[in-house]
């Protein structure tokens, strides 16, 4: 099996995660530990798991000026897009969330072209311009009857922000994940995304009532912390090593599929012709995006 096939395999992972991970987190908040809160918890438990995980990998120096840029990336990839998805997710339903995830193609080819100066066909416009009036549908309109969504129009708006915060930081991480070790790239990557979080969910964290926490709702923590940060980011960082930032950003709009029909199964959210509009929007627009990347993928 080459590596290729590996990357595909590892991101195709990851994106089931992903997808479970929208109902698991939402179980969890707002109810038992607020979103910011919730953050600390899921930051400080990859940090610890990932320096620990690095002892018994090779030490690697990394170059001074590259601290600066993990550090940036740890803005994108940590602070602003865990802090902005968990406070929207506690604000909006699974399926709303995960639908706007799908705008991260969209983001990475806008990033992409500010950034590293590639240039973007009349179709890709075609395609953002789609995408971006599915988005503001569902953020305008997108609102739920779900007893669960405190604020939908916020939520999604929310969620679009970490869909461009996550676009941005795959575009910023991809040298630096070609460059380094994935395990010394990402204990530097969340070390300096903790001290960002921490400010932010301290108060919350230490509001949390653990002895009156169900025993399922410990196991939903476990699984975001585990396999939702710790998993997925080692999986995704392997596929960015591997394939290009919008072919791994592709992998994102299999989110809703899988978060659609999770939720439904067990009952946490529920289809209306807004979200399936929305949906057919913003889909269609990260397929004219998409469409030839493709093509140039290796």
């Amino acid at each position: 099996m080459n590596k290729r096939v590996l990357a595909l395999i590892a991101v195709s992972i990851a994106t089931l995660i992903y997808g479970l991970n929208y109902t698991i987190a939402k179980e969890v908040m707002p109810t038992y530990v607020k979103p910011f809160g919730f953050i600390l918890i899921r930051v400080l438990g990859a940090t610890i798991i990932f320096w620990l995980v690095s002892l018994f990998v090779k030490s690697e120096k990394i170059e001074k000026g590259d601290y600066s840029k993990i550090f940036i990336a740890s803005i994108f990839g940590v602070a602003l897009n865990m802090l902005t998805f968990f406070k929207g997710l506690s604000l909006t339903t699974p399926i709303s969330a995960s639908v706007m995830m799908v705008m991260s193609p969209i983001m990475v080819l806008i990033f992409s072209s500010i950034i590293i100066k590639k240039t973007i066909g009349k179709q890709r416009i075609l395609g953002v311009f789609i995408g971006l009036i599915g988005t503001i549908l569902l953020i305008t309109y997108g609102s739920s009857n779900n007893s669960t969504a405190t604020n939908s129009n916020f939520g999604n708006f929310l969620v679009f922000i970490n869909a461009a915060s996550y676009g941005l930081y795959l575009v910023l991480a991809k040298d630096l994940v070609k460059k380094y070790h994935p395990i010394t790239f990402i204990k530097w990557f969340y070390l300096f995304g903790l001290i960002l979080v921490f400010p932010f969910g301290f108060h919350e964290f230490s509001q949390i009532s653990w002895q009156e926490m169900p025993t399922n709702i410990y196991w939903n923590i476990g699984f975001v912390v585990i396999f939702t940060t710790c998993i997925t980011y080692l999986f995704n960082l392997y596929g960015l090593s591997k394939l290009k930032p919008t072919t791994v950003s592709v992998f994102i709009y299999l989110q809703p599929v899988i978060a659609t029909i999770y939720a439904l199964i067990v009952g946490s959210d529920s289809l209306n012709i807004i979200k399936i509009i929305a949906t057919i929007f913003i889909f269609f627009g990260v397929y004219l995006v998409t469409k030839q990347v493709d093509k140039s993928t290796k």
